[in-house]
């Protein structure tokens, strides 16, 4: 979805996390590269933690927007929680790891 709408506006920040089932144990440059291999676009940033008391503060913010799928809590659940956010940095919906990107292309749309 990146490459098509790139161009319009749409940025997909990924942030690594080994805080589930140590699903990312690599050093960032492992994680790149393993990035790479699936031909990944978007900007991916140094591995973080986005719960507990060393999350980083971008996740904590995030947690406390009230946009969300209702049953999410003010906790990440797992690797792929996916936020929307306008141009003015204003979180508009909250997406469980489940959720295909594909699925909220529509959502998208109105915010390019």
């Amino acid at each position: 979805m990146h490459a098509k709408y790139a161009e319009r506006g749409l940025s997909i920040l990924a942030f690594p996390c080994n805080q589930f089932a140590n699903q990312e144990p690599g050093t960032n440059e492992q994680i790149k590269q393993y990035a790479k291999s699936f031909n990944v676009q978007f900007d991916l940033f140094s591995k973080i933690n986005v719960n507990g008391p060393e999350a980083h503060s971008l996740w904590k913010w995030l947690k406390e927007q009230p946009n969300g799928e209702g049953f999410l809590g003010n906790s990440i659940k797992w690797n792929f929680t996916k936020f929307l956010i306008d141009r003015q940095g204003k979180v508009v919906k909250r997406y469980s790891p489940i959720k295909d990107p594909i699925d909220i292309e529509a959502d998208v749309l109105k915010y390019l």
